[in-house]
């Protein structure tokens, strides 16, 4: 799997837990870009795409991950 497949998917993933389907992630992209990006729905987010990707991220990445960019990066060392 390219960036680029999963940059899309991971939209899709973003638009469903957000409820929002005008979002567009970037490498860049962080919870204070997503208006209702906060803790709880860091929670559903993860889950969404652990289960998604068919990835466990670890407590510390989760805790670390600065932006989509350093998500999509792990995503792809594990597919």
């Amino acid at each position: 799997m390219d960036e680029r497949d999963i940059y899309a998917r991971l939209n899709r993933v973003f638009c469903d837990v957000f409820d929002d389907d005008s979002i567009r992630i970037s490498p860049r992209t962080t919870a204070d870009d997503i208006e209702d990006w906060d803790s709880l729905a860091h929670i559903s987010l993860i889950a969404a795409v652990e289960r998604t990707f068919r990835v466990k991220f670890r407590m510390g990445e989760i805790s670390t991950m600065k932006n989509v960019g350093e998500m999509v990066a792990i995503i792809k060392a594990r597919a």
